[in-house]
């Protein structure tokens, strides 16, 4: 029940939690210390390579971290074990949608797992408090060297939630046997209906006759197999050529529909091979773009000038504003557009998230830039430098260009990271 990590390289120049669970850690323990200066040293000795092999077993974390002259001090935190009750809860949450389970699998935990677990009277995650240090040097509060290993377990939650799992209580191999094992039962009969006979509902009048699960295993062996999938499509296929031959209606452009015919092809194309990918069925949804969204998508795979002036046009833009939507949409689509485009106000909690993200971007406080705020973007003062923070957490690096700002680089979840983009390596 105990899994030991290897002492993990300096962490300079980069944020300590780059996932969102990873924040919610930092953020429990941001609230819960007293004293914020002890946080920043925490942060430092973090930085600097200070905290050694991390120990983690259920309801507690454990490393040796050394001060500036060496000085060792074993640091514990404890975290609350979840109850018997309280596992029986979650695991039938996750075992009741398969997604959870291939996420947790993908190393990822999706925030709606956190949530259904929360509304099954479970909290995974840790809160205000839940996070109890204790260290050799004495301060009953939340100390450099316990603040340094919480800022190194964000680094090891970023790359693997079953470490949080196991500090609630759970090894994973014992956690997924368990899912498998509700799962299997979910698979035979349904997550909710019973089998037909056994006190379920009775079949709606009409309805075509179902098989019994049991019935349907024992076949497998003597029913055709499925058909083979499609084959990949290598390329998408040509459109036809309509500016020859018999004279156009008028009003209508056959480039523009040469055009269009091609980008649907190379549509049809993306989503086949999406589909035919693995774990396909598990994917959300794309969000369906907007008009003025898929206007920018066009223009940005259009090599035609005069097309995009159509375009421009057609969404009210001039040429300008469009070469400049097209080159956010190229640096991360809809998400990077809308950085472009919308001003907002963070929530208190968006904008407690921002600043705590840029608090602990740069090691060295002395050496931070100097940020004005204004809505969502921090602008590096003296400099044509800056960073806007979009409604999915990340930051967006721009720099003003001839008096306009102008996307210059793609996301990252760190602010230093997206910022050292603009000014180089620091």
């Amino acid at each position: 029940m105990e899994r030991t990590f290897e002492a993990l390289p300096p962490a300079r120049g980069r944020g300590f939690a780059q996932t969102w669970w990873g924040q919610a850690w930092l953020k429990a323990l941001e609230d819960t210390a007293l004293d914020a200066e002890q946080l920043k040293k925490g942060r430092r000795y973090a930085r600097e390579g200070a905290v050694g092999a991390v120990s983690v077993r259920p309801g507690r974390i454990t490393a040796v971290v050394r001060d500036r002259d060496r000085t060792p001090h074993r640091s514990d935190v404890l975290l609350q074990e979840l109850g018997e009750e309280d596992w029986d809860r979650l695991l039938d949450t996750v075992a009741d949608r398969a997604g959870h389970i291939a996420a947790l699998l993908d190393r990822d935990m999706p925030p709606h797992l956190v949530e259904d677990a929360a509304a099954a009277g479970v909290e995974l995650l840790p809160g205000i408090g839940d996070l109890e240090p204790e260290c050799t040097c004495g301060v009953w509060d939340h100390c450099p060297h316990t603040a340094a290993l919480c800022y190194q377990v964000a680094r090891l939650l970023d790359q693997d939630p079953f470490v949080l799992l196991l500090m609630r209580g759970r090894r994973e191999r014992e956690l997924l046997a368990e899912l498998q094992v509700r799962s299997v039962a979910r698979g035979a009969w349904g997550a909710e209906k019973p089998p037909p006979g056994d006190g379920g509902v009775p079949e709606p009048e009409g309805a075509p006759p179902g098989v019994l699960a049991r019935e349907a295993f024992a076949a497998a062996d003597t029913l055709p197999p499925l058909p083979a999938p499609p084959p990949p499509v290598e390329e998408p296929g040509r459109p036809p050529a309509l500016g020859s031959g018999t004279d156009p209606a008028p009003g209508l452009d056959p480039a523009a529909l040469e055009f269009l015919a091609a980008d649907a092809a190379a549509r049809a194309r993306r989503m086949l091979t999406e589909a035919l990918s693995p774990r396909h069925e598990l994917a959300p949804l794309p969000a369906e773009l907007t008009l003025d969204q898929d206007a920018v998508r066009l223009a940005a795979a259009c090599p035609d000038a005069r097309i995009a002036a159509r375009l421009a046009a057609g969404t009210g833009r001039d040429r300008d504003s469009l070469a400049l939507a097209v080159r956010a949409w190229g640096q991360g689509g809809p998400a990077s557009l809308a950085v472009l485009e919308e001003d907002w106000n963070p929530e208190p909690e968006a904008l407690a998230r921002a600043r705590a993200q840029l608090s602990a971007a740069w090691a060295d406080e002395e050496r931070a830039p100097e940020l004005r705020a204004a809505l969502n973007r921090w602008t590096a003062v003296g400099t044509d430098t800056q960073l806007r923070y979009g409604r999915d957490g990340r930051w967006w690096p721009y720099r003003k260009e001839r008096g306009r700002w102008s996307p210059a680089g793609p996301s990252d979840h760190d602010p230093a990271s997206a910022l050292a983009a603009l000014h180089g390596p620091e």
